[in-house]
């Protein structure tokens, strides 16, 4: 059985999670300390990062964009349209809902690991301000719930997963929409609702 390397409460971990049990594949889900830098993770991935997917032939695939490509060939298209302009909405999705996470992780270590007389308040403002421009798009041009979703559905509801768990409060004002969808997808999708960021 594949094993997934991750972090429960990393967005790229919940999304890639969520992907497989979506495609139908079946993962061993094997919980890492990034910050040990664990020989099972960093001989999968040198750089250390998770997600990381380790095939039944002992291949590893990283990172978490490779991941639900990988998952979507092996699964016959379950998570990417075989037309190329749905599926290149697909992929625009993903990557958005992955760059805010990428912002958002930014805010998150600028704080964790740097001592409070370090901490850069301009870039954490930059950052945030990405976010901000980015859900509000979202806001703007809120994806449909269709009855089958692709990786970029899954990547903005790992997203917004993870906005919740780590900025509740901090992001919600004026997005009820984006909130709205996130319940929505909960509804019709439950069985995916264990993987969501904690």
């Amino acid at each position: 059985m594949p094993r997934i390397l991750y972090s429960p409460a990393s967005p790229y971990s919940a999304k890639v999670r969520m992907a497989a049990a979506y495609a139908g594949i079946a993962c061993e889900a094997v919980v890492v300390d990034t910050n040990a830098d664990p020989a099972l993770l960093t001989d999968a991935n040198p750089l250390g990062k998770i997600p990381a997917l380790i095939t039944d032939e002992g291949e590893a695939v990283f990172d978490s964009r490779v991941i639900t490509q990988y998952l979507n060939r092996v699964s016959g298209n379950a998570l990417f349209p075989r037309n190329a302009a749905k599926r290149l909405d697909a992929e625009r999705l993903e990557a958005l809902a992955d760059g805010i996470a990428d912002c958002l992780l930014a805010h998150v270590y600028e704080r964790r690991f740097r001592p409070e007389e370090k901490i850069h308040q301009p870039w954490l403002d930059r950052q945030w301000s990405k976010v901000e421009r980015s859900l509000d798009h979202l806001v703007a041009n809120t994806p449909k719930l269709p009855a089958k979703i692709t990786a970029g559905h899954i990547a903005l509801r790992a997203l917004l997963g993870y906005l919740a768990l780590r900025f509740e409060g901090k992001w919600e004002k004026g997005r009820s929409k984006l909130v709205r969808w996130a319940k929505k997808f909960d509804e019709k999708f439950p069985e995916l609702a264990a993987y969501i960021p904690k």
